[in-house]
């Protein structure tokens, strides 16, 4: 696999030695995309070697991303579906999809180890040489060669295919480019917003003093037009409240309270407004084990350093570490500021204050996460692109080497000016069906290069990527190009001749699943809704105000096909109005249906009206693990109506709602 070449300029100067390592497949990312890559390529009797720039394998998924991004497991097969039943055996039970980052790695490198991949550390790619549309080699910035047949990348920034001169895109498409309506600058952003108006001026009211640290200078712009604004990076966070386990959280060097000047107004208008909020109104605060967190983005002002990633794609080594730093010091401060000033509730405070880093994860960066969530680097143009209209099922495809499931899905992208106040622009969350991810997504145009697979910087709109982005998808299609890689070694073609009919083969002979039938066998995957009786409202059947959004976690469903949340955010502007008659006169319990969790709000209000009765109200706690609460008995004549409305407003968690039953009593 490899070889030394020395050179020696005299005896008085330092002697260079550059490594060549030679493989059937090199792969650059060590990524949970790339394990699954190396790990396929070896099965396939073909060498494999990976090149990580970091110290680690597995990106997010071992490096805090324990709360599984998933849509739909029945779309999950392959390598990626055995991997969580790797994990589940760790555990105890048939699969985990919430783990710890340490067990991740650890599995990771075990799958690299009984595969016999090889895996080189600190390797950043400083350039690529190719031979008309061939990758010869890839350098290292330390010298280190690498040769292969076929080459995949798998790092989330896209670096190897940019330096081998593959065409690629970067920020939010127009609407108009491939005809969609998700993309480009949104007009307006319900979800993940600032609650109550917030003034962005160094001076109150003074626009002449300037902006506030955190709000970006700039219009609206015109909805639907494109932009080269990437959705916001964050570090998800493990965290513990275990003492004999827990470190406290530092400030960054050279905290000042006075950077989040814009969150403290946000706790003033907040409470001058009357409005109550949770330290889970900052933060989406997940266990992924009883003791451990998996903490994300949530509401108006959070982990997600909007604009914090302008120019990261394009910055050198030097560069990029600058700006990672830059966004652990603004989460440092985030949670400094949340623990500490006097403006925030107490009871935020106190509660913020009782986290701290595990001293189990991450140990050689001092618990702090070891990647950087890049939620969206460059993305590859090639003669078929990914688009809305795809994820939707609008346009069909038939050269599917895997399937996306999760809803169309962006982060902010800026914080701006509007009306007097700050606002954030960018966020949609847009509900699928899992639907095919086409197989010329990942390989580029023939006459740009015929030896580069790209799995996870694929060819995709923005919009379209914020589906796609999930790490069990990443681990698919990251499957999917080695085993492609294999046969075009085989066959000694380029990639983009691969047939189809002999992948699709070995694809679904390695567990893959490429084709979405809700009645197939890979239905049971996913635990069946239970067949309830009496008259059932779907939340699909609600009428909805506000963005509500759609569910990840679909085994948990009880009513139709899915459920609808709203993410913790937007209070007061959400609400679902179901509105039924029945055909039978008596007495009905009306009950409300949910996929239970311990983010769930406390006090969700419900209005019943029955019949003409006066309307009832009703707080229901989601908290409670049977995800359901009788809204009480309400005596109805043939053809009585009812009115079931749920609302968001005041609430203290996750308000969700999978549907409502009514339930003749006997």
């Amino acid at each position: 696999m490899k070889a030394i070449a020395c050179l020696f300029a005299s005896l008085f100067t330092t002697t260079l030695c550059a490594e060549t390592m030679v493989a059937d497949v090199v792969i650059y990312g060590g990524t949970a995309g790339g394990v699954a890559a190396g790990c396929t390529a070896a099965r396939l009797g073909k060498m494999a070697v990976i090149a990580e720039p970091g110290s680690h394998v597995g990106g997010l998924t071992s490096g805090g991303l324990g709360w599984t991004d998933i849509g739909n497991k029945a779309a999950i097969g392959g390598f990626s579906r055995d991997f969580y039943k790797r994990l589940g055996k760790h555990y105890g039970k048939p699969e985990a999809w919430t783990f710890e980052p340490s067990v991740a790695e650890v599995e990771l490198r075990g799958l690299l180890a009984e595969a016999k991949v090889t895996v080189k550390f600190q390797q950043r790619l400083a350039r690529v040489k190719k031979t008309g549309a061939r990758i010869t080699e890839i350098v290292m910035e330390d010298g280190t060669v690498y040769r292969g047949k076929e080459f995949i990348d798998t790092t989330y920034e896209g670096d190897l295919m940019a330096k081998a001169g593959v065409a690629f895109m970067a920020g939010r498409e127009g609407n108009e480019r491939f005809g969609e309506t998700l993309n480009g600058v949104r007009e307006q952003t319900p979800s993940h917003q600032f609650l109550v108006p917030v003034d962005p001026y160094v001076k109150a009211g003074d626009p002449r003093s300037g902006l506030l640290p955190f709000v970006m200078d700039g219009p609206l712009g015109k909805a639907g037009a494109g932009d080269d604004c990437l959705q916001a990076y964050n570090f998800r966070l493990c965290f513990t409240k275990k003492a004999e386990n827990k470190m406290s959280i530092a400030p960054p060097a050279g905290y000042d309270a006075g950077h989040f000047e814009l969150l403290g107004r946000y706790f003033v208008a907040l409470a001058a407004a009357d409005k109550k909020v949770t330290l889970r109104n900052f933060m989406k605060l997940d266990m992924v084990t009883p003791e451990k967190t998996d903490i994300n983005n949530n509401g108006g002002f959070s982990t997600d350093f909007i604009g914090g990633n302008r120019g990261y794609l394009e910055a050198d080594t030097a560069g990029r570490a600058k700006l990672w730093k830059a966004h652990e010091d603004y989460i440092r401060g985030l949670i400094t500021f949340l623990a500490t000033d006097a403006r925030v509730p107490e009871d935020i405070r106190r509660d913020m204050g009782e986290w701290g880093l595990c001293r189990d994860e991450f140990q050689d960066t001092g618990g702090w996460p070891n990647a950087l969530y890049v939620r969206e680097g460059r993305r590859m143009l090639s003669d078929f692109v990914m688009t809305e209209r795809v994820c939707r099922q609008l346009d069909k495809l038939n050269d599917a080497v895997g399937l996306g499931a999760y809803n169309m899905d962006s982060h902010n992208c800026r914080r701006i000016v509007r009306d007097g106040s700050a606002q954030n622009e960018g966020d949609v969350q847009t509900g699928v069906k899992p639907y095919p991810i086409s197989y010329r997504s990942i390989v580029p145009k023939q006459g740009e290069c015929e030896n580069l697979f790209v799995p996870i910087c694929l060819s995709s709109t923005h919009i379209a990527f914020g589906s796609i982005r999930m790490e069990p998808v990443f681990m698919i299609l990251g499957q999917s190009a080695a085993t492609a890689a294999s046969i075009a070694i085989d066959e000694k073609i380029p990639v983009q001749k691969v047939g189809y009919a002999k992948l699709h083969e070995l694809l679904l002979r390695d567990g893959q699943v490429l084709e979405w039938k809700p009645s197939s066998a890979v239905e049971p995957e996913v635990k069946p809704a239970p067949l309830l009786p009496g008259i059932l409202l779907d939340d699909a059947q609600a009428e909805k105000t506000g963005a509500w959004s759609s569910g990840n976690v679909h085994d948990a469903q009880r009513i139709g096909a899915g459920y609808i949340h709203d993410d913790n955010g937007a209070k007061g502007a959400l609400s679902l109005r179901w509105a039924t008659s029945v055909e039978e006169a008596g007495n009905y319990e009306i009950i409300l249906h949910w996929p239970p969790n311990p983010n769930r709000a406390t006090n969700v209000p419900v209005s019943i009206q029955a019949g003409t009765a006066p309307a009832t109200l009703v707080k229901v706690d989601e908290k409670q693990s049977s995800g359901t609460f009788s809204l009480g008995k309400f005596a109805l004549p043939k053809g009585g109506a009812v009115i079931i409305t749920l609302a968001n407003g005041g609430t203290d968690g996750f308000v969700v709602a999978d549907g409502v039953q009514l339930l003749l009593a006997k």
